[in-house]
């Protein structure tokens, strides 16, 4: 049997993408989501529906004690945590003059400070079982920037570099680390965001979408992956 994969931020959009895809591929799944019961409900009946094995787990990656209280309930399961997929994520988009304090600081929280909770605790189990599989989701406006978008740019640029160093720390222990990056993704994310203004900058002329992510991330947690560490994958039709 495959080990368990906790995906955090999977109640909607690329997160529930991501859970549906490792479950389809024979991982029990751990679906984090932060306050949303119906969608992350609705998402834990679409995998049971296919076959597949989920539990729901609510906290916000980004409060601590929150995080470790759950992450100790996570671990406390015999059986093996061997995908974390580090989701969750919020914007706050302003221009930098009028970005706020508590907002700065929630998306660095979410982003940077739910890396740290999360997967802190699943390395060593990982290590002693010489396998594991950390992907961590970055973003496209980390890699070229974007305006109004300085808070999220840099959390997502941080987990690039995070990401990095884990990976040198663990490649011999057979953990593989690495980073998605995707461009606009068809989700409610990007739902506000004119597409006659951005359209031209996609050389293939379209979004993405959430399965096209979600099959990525699934060949990163696969054992055909076992050799693809501390990379950053592009996946944003040719914007970068």
């Amino acid at each position: 049997m495959k080990p368990r994969a906790l995906v955090t931020g999977a109640s909607r959009g690329i997160g529930a993408a991501i859970a549906e895809a490792l479950a389809a591929a024979g991982h029990p799944i751990i679906l984090n989501y932060r306050s949303d019961d119906a969608a992350a409900e609705a998402v834990a009946a679409r995998i049971r529906a296919a076959g597949g094995e989920v539990v729901l787990s609510r906290f916000d990656v980004g409060d601590d004690a929150a995080a470790d209280a759950a992450m100790n309930a996570i671990l406390a399961d015999p059986r093996p945590l061997g995908v974390l997929v580090n989701n969750a994520g919020i914007a706050r988009d302003a221009p930098f003059p009028a970005l706020e304090r508590a907002d700065w600081e929630a998306v660095l929280r979410t982003s940077l400070g739910g890396f740290y909770n999360v997967t802190r605790p699943v390395i060593m189990p990982m290590v002693r079982r010489k396998w594991g599989r950390i992907i961590t989701m970055s973003s496209v406006s980390a890699q070229l920037g974007n305006r109004g978008q300085v808070a999220y740019a840099a959390a997502k640029a941080g987990v690039i570099g995070a990401t990095k160093s884990l990976a040198l720390e663990l490649a011999r222990k057979g953990v593989t680390v690495n980073a998605v990056s995707p461009g606009l993704v068809d989700t409610d994310m990007i739902k506000d965001v004119p597409l006659d203004h951005v359209m031209p900058r996609i050389p293939a002329q379209r979004l993405g979408t959430a399965p096209e992510v979600a099959a990525l991330v699934a060949f990163l947690a696969s054992d055909a992956a076992a050799y693809i560490t501390g990379q950053v994958i592009g996946i944003n039709g040719g914007m970068v």
